[in-house]
């Protein structure tokens, strides 16, 4: 293999942008630790689930369960002034790095709702103000927490490098919620390159489409993945960091 070779000058600027990084971030204090408080198994308002200290930040509704009554899907979230970090930028003066949970509670037959799932990575704790929040649905690239045909739905947007966003299906079956769909938009800021992926677990169909925001010009190609035992919510982990199988 032909050795490659980087003139010096296109390396100098990555250089100074990784040090200049480097330095910033050793001057930001540590964060303080996450703690998460103990959810009420039951209660009667979706809204009596918000523990003290803590806000509501972001609820929809909709049957979740096939049941016909309106389920919650609530995002909690720490309200620890601590937690707000100065970072020493005078456009962002302050940084909420609060932690999240993303918690969903079926309505009950006779009123009130039960809590079916409480999780504390899919939405990961925000702790770099250069990155976008990926949930602010007012991000370049817009995040989202929706209730669709029955499905869960959570949409990740991020903004750094790279550009793009990721959208995790779930549906409650098997008495958990199983993940049968991904999808992945994202744009390589420095080259153009767009890159799809969509993802059917429940078919095990997968479709690829790259092509460039210079031109409509996209290759697509399908495969078909093994089949295996779908993940949970709680199984995926950081939902920034998950990475499919077959990708």
């Amino acid at each position: 293999m032909a050795e490659m070779k980087v003139p010096m000058l296109r390396i100098a600027p990555v250089l100074l942008l990784l040090l200049c990084t480097c330095a910033a971030a050793a001057d930001d204090p540590a964060l303080p630790p996450a703690n998460y408080p103990k959810i009420a198994a039951q209660a009667a308002s979706f809204e009596s689930f918000v523990p003290p200290g803590w806000r509501l930040e972001r609820s929809v509704s909709g049957d979740l369960n096939g049941d016909g009554r309106p389920d919650a899907v609530l995002v909690l979230r720490d309200n620890d002034a601590k937690k707000f970090i100065e970072t020493r930028r005078e456009s962002m003066p302050k940084f909420d790095t609060n932690p999240r949970i993303l918690a969903v509670a079926f309505a009950g037959d006779n009123g009130g709702y039960a809590l079916a799932l409480e999780n504390h990575t899919l939405i990961a704790r925000t702790d770099d103000p250069f990155q976008q929040d990926p949930i602010d649905p007012d991000g370049i690239q817009a995040g989202e927490i929706a209730i669709r045909n029955g499905t869960l739905r959570v949409t990740l947007g991020y903004f750094g490098g790279n550009m793009g966003r990721m959208t995790y299906t779930f549906r409650f079956q098997n008495g958990r919620f199983e993940m049968i769909g991904y999808d992945r938009v994202d744009v390589t800021r420095n080259s153009g390159v767009t890159s799809d992926i969509s993802i059917n677990y429940s078919t095990q169909q997968m479709v690829r489409k790259i092509g460039h925001i210079s031109n409509d010009a996209v290759k697509t190609t399908r495969s078909k993945l093994p089949r295996k035992p779908l993940l949970t919510l709680e199984q995926v982990g950081d939902g920034m960091m998950f990475q499919p199988v077959g990708e």
